[in-house]
C-alpha cells in the first residue's frame, strides 16, 4: 500500500508543481520557447566544434604516434644491427682462440 501512496502523493505534487511553474513564469511561452530553441542551437554548435577540435587531435596524435613508431623501428634496427656485429666479433674471437688451441 505504501507504494501506492508515494506515486500518488509524486503525481500529485508533479502536477501542482506544473501549475504553479506556468502561473509564476517570468515570461511568455513563445519567449520561453525560442529561448530554449536558441540554447538547443548553440549546444548543437558548440558539440559540432568540439566534434571537429576532437577530429583534429586525433589526427594530431595518430601522426605523432607514426614519428614514435618509426623513430622506435630506426633505434630497433640500431641495436639489432649492433646486436649482429658484436654477435659476428665473438664469433671471429672464439675461431682465433679455438684455432690457436688446435
Amino acid at each position: 500500500m505504501r507504494h501506492k501512496e508515494f506515486w500518488i502523493a509524486l503525481g500529485v505534487g508533479a502536477a501542482i508543481g506544473g501549475v504553479a511553474a506556468l502561473l509564476y513564469a517570468p515570461q511568455t511561452g513563445t519567449a520561453t520557447r525560442k529561448k530554449l530553441k536558441r540554447g538547443l542551437e548553440d549546444l548543437g554548435d558548440t558539440l559540432e566544434d568540439a566534434g571537429e577540435y576532437l577530429k583534429d587531435q586525433a589526427e594530431k596524435l595518430g601522426k605523432e604516434a607514426q614519428k614514435l613508431i618509426d623513430a622506435s623501428k630506426d633505434q630497433f634496427d640500431d641495436a639489432v644491427d649492433a646486436a649482429t656485429g658484436a654477435v659476428k666479433s665473438a664469433n671471429k674471437a672464439a675461431k682465433s682462440v679455438t684455432s690457436k688451441l688446435v
